[in-house]
């Protein structure tokens, strides 16, 4: 606990829980953007890199249990099946990862926000991307995107969820394999952040610190969600997204 009061203060502690709480809850109800809630919300407080550092552990924890909800025969289906998109996000990603350090605060603020906002609101005023079938080459491109976008903020939903709508893939199929995309970005994420620096023994204690409101947020999401409507929830949370996204673009450009 030592070790974490000297990164965070007890006030900023208690908004980092809740914050997890909030993203662990979205994340059980739709199947993404708890990355996207947490750096939103822990850089209005937060040093971004440190942001980045918290996210890391909670991401990886909440993926690997929606991933294998339905049963690792089924995750390692999704495995064989999205395997190109996985390549060349992982490879985007890692490289991607090594210019955490380098970037500029603004930059790396606006390079968060703006794919969030778009993302978000793309999906509030109903436009959708159709696929008739998947395609080598639309795949390698939204996994690099993915993959890049991911190893600078530790967000990769906003293209994958975009191409799995595109796909017209079935509810029950989606959570699962965003669970197995995002599980397995997590683990790529988490090392290559181990090689930049920013996970570290001095960041560690706060990412480990954030594992239980996530995990906590995460099982009362499920629960909700088998209880009422997803549809309208997501537009809640789209809503919230799109304020969150459009916040670091104006911190980004204003200060």
């Amino acid at each position: 606990m030592t070790g974490l009061l000297e990164l965070i203060t007890p006030v900023q502690l208690v908004f980092a829980f809740g914050i997890a709480l909030l993203a662990g809850l979205i994340k059980g109800m739709v199947g993404f953007a708890m990355p996207m809630i947490l750096i939103s919300g822990l850089t209005l407080f937060l040093a971004p890199d440190l942001a980045l550092a918290g996210l890391l552990l909670p991401t990886l924890a909440t993926n690997v249990w929606q991933a294998l909800r339905q049963g690792p025969s089924a995750a390692m289906s999704s495995v064989v099946r999205f395997r190109v998109f996985l390549i060349a996000m992982g490879i985007c990603l890692l490289i991607s990862a090594q210019l955490v350090m380098l970037l500029p605060v603004k930059t790396f603020l606006l390079m968060i926000g703006v794919p969030i906002s778009i993302f978000a609101l793309i999906q509030l005023f109903g436009l959708r991307f159709t696929l008739d079938k998947p395609r080598t080459w639309i795949e390698t491109v939204i996994g690099g995107i993915a993959g890049f976008i991911g190893g600078l903020s530790g967000v990769w939903g906003p293209p994958t969820v975009l191409y799995l709508t595109a796909l017209n893939t079935p509810k029950s199929d989606q959570v699962r394999i965003q669970g197995v995309i995002y599980g397995i970005g997590a683990v790529m994420l988490v090392s290559a952040h181990i090689g930049s620096g920013v996970l570290r023994w001095s960041t560690l204690p706060l990412s480990v610190a954030l594992l239980v409101p996530a995990l906590v947020g995460t099982w009362i999401g499920g629960k909700i969600h088998d209880r009422i409507d997803q549809d309208q929830f997501r537009k809640v949370t789209l809503a919230v997204l799109t304020i969150a996204g459009l916040n670091l673009v104006r911190r980004a450009l204003m200060g």
